[in-house]
């Protein structure tokens, strides 16, 4: 049960250094690459949210209910990931209070947001970086990782970037180029290898693609499914008011 708005029960209180957030956004990056993060580190969840407010969506993987916000725990990585299936629009500020109250319970030191920007070059997906914290910024700058000097930041992360303070957390915004609005598992794939090489995971990347290509494929029968729902209802509204 959901006690206060914004606000997260926890069922274990992990102290951790990082936490890892993905929310839907452009091409559904962040949520196809926190999601196999979860799966590939094989995570414990700790937690679990969702927004009355918001469209109820829930996913089916492996046999289970994926729920709309979930929160994980990987001890041997010292972090936590924030991921979320469920559509945020118009309430990006109440999810980035949300991260924040969970960044608290755990004792995190740093949010790591990541995101999906548009591209108008279809040639090679890209990652970049943006971090106010200059020993980060040294620190992804050493890993080859390039600063993202221009762009429009939106979304959960936008709200983040505002919202957390300085004196208390360093955010630091991990960025994919994608170039389409559907599900993009090569801009995800690129998000993993910059949470890669910054905080250690030694990820596989054997099957990464073969994996993150699988999920896509069942975000998209997901979407596709809540599209010809939509359409049916909007089909059925019409002829009652004929």
């Amino acid at each position: 049960m959901q006690k206060e708005e914004h606000k997260i029960t926890l069922w274990k209180k992990p102290k951790v250094k990082t936490v890892v957030v993905g929310f839907p956004g452009f091409g559904l990056v962040s949520t196809i690459a926190t999601g196999f993060l979860v799966d590939h580190l094989q995570c414990e969840q700790i937690g679990r949210y969702w927004f009355e407010e918001g469209v109820p969506t829930l996913a089916i993987h492996a046999c289970r209910l994926v729920d709309p916000i979930g929160v994980f725990y990987n001890k041997k990585y010292n972090c936590v990931i924030v991921h979320s299936i469920a559509p945020v629009h118009g309430l990006e500020w109440k999810s980035a209070d949300l991260v924040l109250d969970v960044a608290k319970q755990v004792g995190a030191e740093e949010i790591i947001t990541t995101e999906g920007v548009g591209s108008q070059d279809g040639q090679e997906t890209r990652g970049f970086f943006y971090t106010s914290n200059m020993t980060h910024k040294k620190a992804f700058e050493k890993l080859g990782i390039e600063c993202l000097g221009e762009g429009i930041v939106v979304g959960v992360t936008g709200a983040l970037l505002m919202k957390a303070p300085e004196d208390k957390y360093d955010v630091c915004s991990l960025f994919s180029e994608t170039h389409s609005q559907l599900p993009d598992s090569k801009a995800a794939a690129k998000i993993i290898e910059l949470l890669d090489k910054y905080l250690g995971l030694k990820v596989d990347y054997a099957p990464l693609l073969k994996q993150a290509a699988a999920f896509e494929t069942k975000l998209r029968g997901m979407l596709e499914q809540a599209s010809k729902a939509k359409e049916i209802k909007e089909k059925k509204d019409i002829s009652y008011v004929g």
